[in-house]
């Protein structure tokens, strides 16, 4: 945001950047530009980043941003925007990243990941499969239908078709089943290294019995759809009156949200979100609505955008419409 942004990257330069080699900079990053404010999800997404990051070994760049801003003293310690990809390699260190979370009503976390440690198991693992070839790759198989008995029949069809084929593929089918088939609402997923391993689940899934290498469920029914809108502060003077003008659809939600809102709050919301300017003002009712106001305060009808029982109002309204 406008204001967090630059405090929380002027801490960052008073703590990690400090004492740092200027040719080894703290790179700093966000996923907001990507998907905007996650509102009380903060911090989440860049977590889920962070960890995506250490496994491919590359820091992505801050999308939309190509300068850092004019608000932040840079120079007060050794931290860069990543404004371009860079590698980022495992080495003799472990790799360690920070990611903040100040969502929403104040809560504020902060948390740093590192790379866990190569096991002994795993690098020698892979050495033998380096220099043997050895290791098997587990496939999976997708089978569904309408009901539990097209289900099972499914299973039994390509069972057939699979046993006299032994020069088929296992990842080929798998493949072929996950992309250019329909999948229905019954579903199973047997999975093996071999062709007689994925047979054997199938024939359990044919048979109903169960196998540790089958898994069969049944999709949920649709249910209903949550929408969460954005916060107070993402609010613009003027919001919304281009597309009020440009798009019908939008000016017919707007007009039945403000027809319920404008009755409980004394005034039109459309006129408060469209004015964008405070040199028009009023001095009627503000504190029937916003006790905080003074008796007789001068109010410009732009400036009310900026008071909490105008601001979710018409952030209700503007959203609701784009939606």
């Amino acid at each position: 945001t406008a204001l967090g942004d630059p405090i929380e990257a002027q801490a960052l330069l008073a703590t990690y950047g400090q004492g740092r080699d200027a040719e080894r900079p703290l790179w700093l990053g966000s996923l907001k530009s990507n998907i905007g404010h996650a509102q009380a999800a903060a911090g989440v997404g860049g977590i889920i980043k962070m960890v995506q990051a250490l496994r491919h070994q590359v820091l992505p760049r801050t999308l939309h941003v190509d300068a850092p801003s004019s608000k932040v003293d840079w120079s007060s310690g050794a931290v860069e925007l990543l404004t371009t990809e860079r590698a980022w390699p495992r080495g003799e260190r472990p790799r360690r990243a920070a990611v903040s979370s100040f969502g929403i009503s104040g809560t504020n976390a902060h948390v740093i990941l590192e790379e866990a440690p190569e096991s002994l198991e795993t690098a020698e693992a892979a050495e033998t499969s380096e220099v043997s070839g050895a290791g098997e790759r587990l496939v999976p198989w997708v089978v569904s239908g309408r009901t539990g008995a097209a289900l099972r029949a499914q299973a039994d069809r390509l069972a057939a078709f699979v046993n006299g084929r032994p020069e088929l593929d296992p990842a080929a089918v798998g493949r072929a089943l996950g992309t250019t088939r329909t999948a229905f609402e019954r579903r199973a997923v047997v999975w093996g290294a071999r062709p007689d391993e994925l047979l054997a689940g199938l024939t359990a899934l044919t048979g109903q019995r169960k196998a540790a290498n089958l898994v069969q469920g049944a999709v949920r029914p649709p249910g209903t759809v949550a929408a969460l809108f954005s916060g107070q502060g993402a609010q613009r003077a003027g919001m919304g009156r281009e597309l009020y003008a440009a798009f019908p659809v939008f000016a017919r939600s707007v007009d039945e949200s403000c027809a319920v809102l404008d009755g409980l709050l004394g005034r039109s919301v459309r006129e408060v979100m469209f004015t964008d300017t405070d040199t028009d003002t009023d001095t009627a009712t503000d504190t029937a609505t916003d006790p905080a106001a003074g008796a007789g305060a001068a109010v410009g009808v732009g400036g009310l955008l900026d008071r909490t029982v105008y601001t979710q109002a018409a952030l209700f309204v503007f959203e609701v419409a784009l939606f």
